[in-house]
């Protein structure tokens, strides 16, 4: 059976939680990825910034994006992954959740980032449809 390892994409690059939300953007865009995990200091994950997120929960209530960090964006404790747990725990947790990328921990280190389309691109073709209803619901 599968593992996030397997389908993830290996070497997640954080956005420090004193980060603004331009140099998140920035980074983004460089990356060319629609979200980022937001570490500490400590190098623990803190949370995940989307770009949906700098435009709703910043710049559409009039906020600066480069005055206000990755950190104040960053909402309770993370949904993540397991790199050993299943692709099939993965897609019930994003279901849960209803999130399409999860970051992927292996103890307590960010290992990759496991999305809707990393998934679907691995995961058998019959079934692809059924995996975005899911996660899509």
């Amino acid at each position: 059976m599968p593992k996030a390892r397997d389908f993830m994409t290996p070497g997640a690059e954080c956005v420090g939680e004193k980060e603004t939300l331009e140099a998140a953007a920035r980074k983004m865009k460089s990356l060319n990825v629609g979200a980022l995990p937001i570490c500490g200091e400590d190098q623990r994950l803190k949370g995940m910034v989307t770009d949906r997120d700098i435009v709703i929960k910043c710049l559409a209530e009039g906020g600066d994006p480069r005055s206000v960090t990755a950190g104040e964006m960053a909402e309770g404790k993370p949904v993540t992954i397991g790199a050993d747990d299943s692709i099939e725990e993965a897609i019930k947790t994003m279901q849960e959740h209803q999130v399409r990328r999860l970051p992927v921990i292996d103890g307590h280190d960010l290992v990759g980032m496991l999305s809707q389309a990393d998934i679907a691109r691995n995961y058998p073709e019959d079934r692809v449809g059924e995996l975005v209803e899911f996660i899509s619901y």
